[in-house]
């Protein structure tokens, strides 16, 4: 612990200086920025029947995260932008990041070792081909350097990468840094989407825009095996697809998004009902494992500004679940809604707070292996008495804008962990402290 806050105290001193001496020239070619986040989570005890080999603890001590990411851009050509992401990681979540579909922390990685480690996040090209000369503005970001950008173009984006930093977007409910933690409000839940442990991936995605509309498509590689930090290379039989809509209008004035995708997976899962079958008990899905098995789902994505400084957002998704989970969580249903609030009303500008809602749901083959006493890579009580996954998240974020730092407690309440009405309720406290630049 005492390692993780040295780490985050030298790096805040770092980017302190560095923030001074930045540019802000927007027809610079170039883009530099960084973030660092530490989460810090506790749960009181909470009643459980019985515990199994990855059950959400029923008593423990806190848990502490941290990622600390350079986000550096460069434009070498008109149209042509590269960007790359060193980054930090390391702490670990509760219980080790497992009991609890959606996880309570979506900083932290099921990784063997807490201690901090440097590695390559990102490193991907994009370029716009230009079907208009109409343009819009856009101001320096992560991973987004200023300039104009074509009303209608085709663009291509490859390399390493994350496909939830294009797909499945939301303006109130994406982000762990800056919005709310929870693993079902990082995106849409039953989404399986193709990454290592860390949540990245070889991929190339084409996008086509037309005004109000973007239609995009990716492929990208899946890990060697469930939750696994290689990914597999033989494409022909493990890759992941995936294609969105998506509609921006105004509603009173007001802005709102309608995203739809759907998504197919291919990796050499394994079954769950032929894992029961077997004489194994309890099953093991791993010995069932072999290639052409596929996971295909839908998910439906909208966020709606209702006034200048506030929104809502809901999200529906579900996927077939006869195939086991390869890569994100064990969620095959999942709904949420929520609404985020800047705090203009109460004069803090800067600030914001969010409240949501989430229900997170198995197919019937995957909890019928739960109950028979099998685990997956993040469930896993012995046994299951069923009930989907219930569960609240509210936060605040102090913004402390001269110095960059955001504090944000937070609170969330889950009802049934791990789908399972013999364990909790789980009342989760936390603190999340963001450096950024």
């Amino acid at each position: 612990m005492k390692q993780l806050f040295s780490i985050g105290l030298l790096t805040l001193c770092s980017t302190k200086l560095l923030g001074q001496g930045k540019k802000t020239d927007s027809i610079i070619p170039y883009s530099f920025h960084f973030q660092q986040t530490l989460v810090t989570q506790w749960h009181p005890d909470f009643p459980a029947k019985y515990s199994g080999p990855n059950s959400f603890h029923t008593h423990e001590a806190s848990a502490t995260s941290i990622t600390s990411t350079l986000y550096v851009g460069m434009r070498p050509l008109k149209n042509l932008e590269l960007y790359l992401n060193p980054e930090l990681a390391g702490g670990t979540g509760l219980s080790k990041a497992t009991g609890i579909a959606g996880f309570p922390n979506g900083e932290t990685f099921r990784v063997g070792s807490p201690k901090p480690k440097i590695y390559l996040a990102r490193a991907y090209a994009v370029y716009t081909l230009p079907l208009t000369m109409r343009t819009e503005v856009h101001k320096d970001d992560l991973n987004n350097i200023a300039g104009t950008t074509p009303t209608h173009y085709l663009r291509f984006i490859g390399g390493k990468y994350c496909l939830a930093d294009f797909f499945d977007l939301n303006a109130y409910s994406h982000d762990p840094r800056t919005q709310f933690l929870n693993w079902s409000l990082m995106g849409n839940g039953a989404w399986d989407y193709p990454a290592d442990v860390r949540g990245y991936t070889l991929a190339l995605t084409l996008q086509y825009r037309k005004d109000n509309w973007i239609l995009q498509a990716a492929t990208s590689l899946e890990p060697t095996e469930a939750n696994g930090p290689k990914l597999n290379y033989h494409y022909h039989t493990s890759n992941g697809e995936v294609v969105e809509i998506t509609h921006t209008y105004t509603l009173n004035r007001h802005e709102g998004n309608m995203r739809v995708m759907t998504f197919i997976n291919q990796a050499p899962m394994g079954d769950y009902q032929e894992a029961i079958n077997t004489s194994t008990h309890p099953p093991d899905i791993t010995s069932v494992r072999r290639n052409g098995h596929t996971k295909y789902g839908i998910g439906v994505n909208l966020d709606q500004e209702f006034t200048t400084d506030g929104g809502a957002f809901l999200k529906a998704s579900w996927n077939d679940g006869h195939h086991e989970t390869w890569a994100y969580t064990e969620i095959d249903r999942s709904v949420s809604a929520g609404w985020l609030q800047a705090g203009t009303s109460w004069r803090r500008a800067q600030d914001n707070a969010g409240l949501a809602l989430v229900v997170n749901g198995l197919s019937p083959d995957h909890r019928h292996y739960l109950e028979a006493g099998g685990s997956g890579f993040m469930l896993g009580d012995g046994q299951l008495n069923y009930g989907p996954e219930m569960l609240s998240e509210i936060f605040y974020q102090y913004n402390i804008t001269r110095l960059h730092i955001a504090l944000s407690p937070d609170y969330q309440f889950v009802m049934h962990p791990g789908y399972n009405k013999d364990r909790g309720p789980v009342n989760i406290l936390g603190l999340r402290t963001r450096v950024a630049f």
